[in-house]
């Protein structure tokens, strides 16, 4: 009896995982297009379950979506997660807002920045992490003058042009 006692305080292993890979399912391009990108934070998402089979499939959309402080909270309103096709009756509303989880020192922090500085929060990126929980990067963000995006389009292209003159010469 006392063997048994002993083997079952034993602490198990936790399970490997996939060496730290992440999925990436959708990625915001017009927010690093229309702002300037000055601290982005992880945080998890509150989802029912069409959702996240609706999201391995790929089908979200974060172009016109949002972050906002409501509530004492973090939510991201405007994301388009398609209907899943075989959820049938229990299918979730596309565009609904959804909570986001953050630690209470980040929250201050962003909310913070997003209510004093007159900036945005924008969604950036959403995958499933090594664990298989799906996490959304949050950008705090100053919006971009159009001489702005104008000159960050041409430092892109003078450093593509510039990749490309050395990949022709390394020939």
């Amino acid at each position: 009896m006392a063997a048994k006692n002993k083997s079952s305080k034993q602490k198990r292993a936790k399970k490997p995982t996939d060496s730290g890979q992440s999925k990436n399912i959708s990625e915001n391009r017009k927010a690093r297009h229309k702002y300037e990108i000055l601290d982005q934070i992880e945080c998890g998402i509150v989802l029912i379950g069409s959702e996240v089979k609706s999201l391995r499939e790929g089908k979200i959309s974060l172009d016109e979506a949002y972050v906002r402080v409501r509530d004492g909270a973090l939510w991201l309103i405007g994301a388009n997660i398609s209907e899943y096709t075989q959820a049938s009756i229990w299918n979730h509303d596309p565009v609904r807002p959804r909570k986001l989880l953050v630690h209470r020192k980040q929250f201050d922090k962003l909310a913070g920045k997003a209510v004093e500085g007159g900036l945005t929060l924008v969604p950036l990126r959403i995958y499933f992490n090594a664990r298989g929980l799906v996490k959304l990067i949050v950008g705090v963000g100053r919006g971009k003058k159009l001489y702005d995006k104008r000159e960050s389009k041409k430092k892109a292209d003078v450093k593509r042009q510039i990749d490309r003159e050395m990949r022709s010469r390394n020939k």
